[in-house]
Formats: C-alpha cells, structure tokens, sequence
C-alpha cells in the first residue's frame, strides 16, 4: 500500500541540474513552434519563410564545420536567402539555421558528436542544386576556398559542375531550367522573355525596391547582378554599375543573326552576339537609344 506519510510530489522539489537541449529536438520544436503560428495567421512572426520557399517531404538537414560562414557561403554562391534567425547554443555554435534556396529549405547546424551529427569523412551524399550560371558559380565557390571536383560539362543530361564547398558538403551544380522549360510558355518571336532592371547603385536599387514593393534578390551570374524575386513576371533581374538607367528588355527572335541584320538596316546598333547557356543573345540598342537584348532558344 502507499505510504500516506509520503508526499508523491516530493520528487518535483528536489535540487535539478539544468542542461543544454538536443539541438535536433530544438530545430523540431522551432519548426513545430512556427508551423503553429504561421497557421494561425499571426503577423508578429519574424521567421516565416521568403515567398515561393516552402518545407517539403524531403528536405536537407547538413552538419557544417562553420555554420556562420557556410550560411555567407550559400548565400553568396547559390543565391540563398536566409529564413529567421540562426539559433545560437551557450557555447556560441550555430544549433539549427535554415535557408531557402528557390522554392525549397535547407537546414543546418554545426557538428554535435554527442547526438552523431557530424559531417561524413568524405563529404557524404551529393546535394544537387541549380544555379542560373553553372561555370559562374562554381567559380565564386573556388574563390571562396571550395574545391573543384570535376569540370563544368553537359554530358546529355544538362551543364553540370561539383564541388566540395569548405565545410565538408558535395554539391552538383546543375544550370536551372528557363521558365519556359519549367512548365510555362515559351515566348513566341516579338514577346518580351526577360528583362532587367539597369541602374548605376544596385545596393541603393535594392534597398528601395525591397522597401517599396518587397522584391528579393539573389545573386546572379556576374558581379553586381542579381536575380529579382516578386515583379510577377517570370523572369528578371537587376544589374548595378550600368550607365543606361531603366529597364532592358530581351525580345525572342526565331533567329538572332536575322534579326540583327534587321537592327542595323534599321539604323540602330548591334554591340556583341554571345552563346549563352540559355541560347543565343545579341546585345543591341535601337534608332533612338534605347537598349535591348534579342534571345534565341
């Protein structure tokens, strides 16, 4: 029988030795904590993701060796936006950090032997992620300490290139599908595909854009350029340093070279033809000035 002269909640009043939480039960709470309250439809939240990045069945959880600079590294090389606030353990390492990187969530935290989460000796499993300019981005990881694991090639499955970034991770870039080839429309000959936003201060740009109208950016494939998010267009950018202020757009053509020779019979000027990854472009500006790109899939 129970002793009466026993209190059962005499267990609750004895001395307790705090503890440092499961980083992995943090990161789960965190995630279970704001699901809640986003569904809930509260404002004051800080964390909620940036627009089109959204959890999925499967999503990435890495151990890094430097969380801070792996978190600047991804953002730099894969244009990744950062979601919230990374959580800061007592000891000053990174616990639970999370990115967007297109429409899908990376997760990530420094290295916790204690619970196993450790990076792998060799790099582990393969993360593929698509880039707008594979060869660019691959050389922004080299310059930022990455090693180059193989060349940048198409070998029939689209433009490839690997990496082991500096805190352990393999990736395999791959170029990232064109609108057009990612479900939607492709622009007929004399419809505008793309354009971009010229101006002399891309940070100033930036700054003002996001305040206004809450456009995002990634980086892009060239310094001072960048990827614009939430025009509702397809496609678009904005490039600083440029000395034409306003926008240029890129009109789909059957046939660049044609077309070009039209622009000159027009009286306006063709300044280069490239091969780009997504086709073939000619940089032109028309009888009154006004620049454009003509684009051939």
């Amino acid at each position: 029988m129970t002793d009466p002269s026993r209190d059962a909640f005499d267990a609750l009043r004895r001395p307790h030795q705090p503890i440092d939480p499961d980083p992995v039960f943090a990161a789960d709470l965190r995630e279970a904590l704001r699901a809640s309250v986003l569904n809930e439809g509260d404002e004051m939240t800080t964390t909620e993701a940036p627009a089109g990045a959204e959890m999925h069945s499967l999503t990435p959880y890495l151990a890094v060796q430097d969380a801070r600079r792996a978190l600047d590294f991804y953002v730099e090389v894969f244009g990744a936006r950062r979601r919230g606030e990374p959580i800061v353990m007592d000891d000053g390492k990174i616990g639970h950090a999370e990115v967007a990187i297109g429409d899908s969530v990376l997760m990530l935290a420094e290295e916790f032997p204690e619970i196993g989460h450790v990076v792998a000796p060799s790099g582990g499993a393969t993360l593929r992620v698509e880039v707008p300019d594979v060869a660019a981005a691959v050389e922004r990881a080299v310059a930022l300490d990455a090693e180059r694991l193989g060349p940048v090639e198409d070998r029939g499955h689209g433009l490839t290139g690997s990496i082991r970034d500096p805190f352990g991770q393999r990736w395999l870039l791959a170029q990232a599908a064109r609108p057009a080839q990612a479900g939607m429309p492709a622009p007929r000959h004399g419809e505008a595909g793309y354009f971009t936003f010229t101006v002399p201060d891309d940070e100033r740009a930036k700054a003002f854009y996001g305040a206004v109208l809450g456009w995002q950016f990634g980086a892009g494939s060239v310094p001072r350029a960048w990827r614009v998010e939430g025009t509702g267009l397809p496609d678009s950018g904005l490039w600083g340093g440029q000395p034409y202020a306003g926008w240029k757009m890129m009109y789909a053509v059957d046939d660049v070279e044609a077309a070009a020779a039209r622009v000159r019979a027009g009286g306006g000027e063709v300044r280069e033809l490239r091969q780009e990854p997504y086709g073939r472009t000619a940089d032109c500006v028309d009888d009154q000035g006004v620049e454009f790109w003509l684009w051939q899939q």
